[in-house]
């Protein structure tokens, strides 16, 4: 599969890339897969943050919308019209790292290095996530993060692995599952969570 970034920013938990498309960055919830220096691993993550802004440091986009002389253009007119924004503007998406892949088997906890800074980001297609998705135990570490929509974020993981599976009711009745275990204390979000994940 090609690949649809380069690693900008990485940590033990966490990773930011830049998109290789403007505007084209994976949804929020998907699962991606980070290259690293050894080919036998491969880190996992959870993008859970998706902007587009100006390359330069501290810089802004301006308003391209209207001109001085009154003629409007707007949506994607406006990167028909200018097509420089795309040396001008990039896309980046931040990823909660949710496990790895080493010798062709699936751990879901921190990897022993991140990913390096340049790297390459995949998508994950319906076979891998179906993989990834035989053990629910990342779901504790998007839970409880930190300075994430962590919620939101695990409902719309689990709403994507559900697509990707031919047992997708029975996979969806097992996330629940996991999910009343890991929040028995705490009816309100659970039950949100439960209403947010239900087969679409």
């Amino acid at each position: 599969m090609s690949r649809i970034g380069e690693i900008i920013e990485s940590s033990t938990t966490r990773f930011t890339a830049g998109a290789y498309e403007l505007l084209q960055a994976p949804p929020f919830g998907s699962l991606v897969r980070a290259a690293t220096l050894d080919k036998e691993l491969a880190v996992y993550g959870l993008v859970f943050e998706i902007r587009t802004g100006s390359k330069e440091p501290g810089g802004r986009a301006v308003v391209r919308g209207r001109t001085y002389t009154g003629r409007e253009i707007y949506d994607g007119d406006i990167y028909f019209e200018h097509p420089d924004l795309a040396e001008v503007l990039q896309t980046e998406f931040s990823a909660i790292t949710v496990g790895f892949r080493h010798n062709s088997q699936i751990f879901q906890y921190l990897p022993p290095q991140p990913p390096p800074v340049h790297y390459s980001v995949y998508p994950c297609d319906e076979q891998e996530l179906v993989e990834f998705s035989a053990s629910c135990d990342f779901f504790r570490g998007v839970l409880f993060a930190g300075n994430i929509p962590s919620d939101e974020l695990l409902a719309a993981a689990i709403r994507s692995v559900a697509r990707a599976r031919p047992d997708q009711r029975e996979f969806l009745v097992h996330a629940g599952r996991e999910l009343a275990g890991l929040l028995k204390d705490d009816y309100d979000r659970l039950n949100a969570l439960l209403r947010r994940i239900r087969p679409e």
